[in-house]
């Protein structure tokens, strides 16, 4: 008898939300996945799942300098509150951070304030 040949698919990236007080969501795919959707369709389906857990909002930050993930957290309706500058980590050079929020629950005034008080200099743009 022989053995099937086990084939190895490798991982084309992954969706996440945190389980503290950020639920931040975030998500990564391999390059050659850019652009077809899949993080988009993957952002909508944990969103109902959170949605369906009960979670309030979900978080979620990018570099300034990266759009393109800006562009999936617009949408999946999440929608831009402020930005940030952080001394990142382990690079050790300043990047500003935009936060978004989705308050999944309606309340559309709430906005999650941590990384606006934890941060010195924090601002909201205004050219989005």
């Amino acid at each position: 008898m022989q053995s099937a040949s086990k084939t190895r698919i490798p991982p084309i990236g992954y969706v996440h939300a945190e389980e503290d007080d950020s639920h931040d969501f975030g998500y990564a795919l391999r390059r050659e996945y850019w652009h077809q959707g899949m993080a988009s369709e993957a952002g909508r389906a944990v969103i109902e799942f959170l949605k369906e857990e009960g979670i309030p909002y979900i978080t979620a930050t990018h570099d300034k300098n990266n759009p393109g993930s800006g562009a999936v957290m617009r949408r999946i309706g999440m929608n831009y509150c402020y930005s940030y500058k952080e001394q990142w980590q382990p690079k050790n050079f300043p990047v500003i951070f935009r936060m978004y929020q989705l308050n999944i629950d309606g309340q559309n005034n709430r906005v999650y304030q941590k990384y606006w008080n934890l941060y010195d200099e924090h601002f909201v743009e205004t050219d989005l």
